[in-house]
């Protein structure tokens, strides 16, 4: 009788542990991203090693102001960091006389400058 109740006993309890399972793990949904905000002073640093990736001969360099101006080739080069009202960063290459194409200055300088910002 007594080999009989540890048996029911043994099946029970084995029937009850195998009852209890762990949560589904459940993947994180892409939707949860955290953007921070740009930091200026690594967008500024990314603006600058740009330009001189691209063969940019700085001349003036304003971080208070965000402006960048040199020149590449005899045309004029202006970069300029304007903080946004939204907490983001406008980022404005420009070099209108420049006479480079395929691919144009703005071009090289815009995927040098993501590729310092780690884009």
């Amino acid at each position: 009788m007594t080999r009989l109740l540890f048996l029911s006993l043994l099946v029970v309890s084995t029937l009850g542990a195998g009852c209890v399972v762990a949560p589904y793990p459940y993947a994180y949904p892409a939707t949860t991203t955290v953007a921070s905000p740009p930091s200026f002073d690594r967008s500024w640093d990314a603006a600058l090693g740009a330009a001189a990736d691209v063969g940019v001969q700085i001349t003036n360099a304003d971080r208070a102001n965000g402006r960048i101006t040199g020149s590449k080739a005899g045309a004029a080069v202006n970069i300029e960091l304007r903080p946004q009202t939204d907490n983001t960063l406008q980022v404005i290459f420009s070099a209108p006389d420049s006479k480079e194409n395929n691919p144009t200055l703005n071009d090289r300088w815009l995927r040098a400058y993501q590729s310092r910002m780690g884009r």
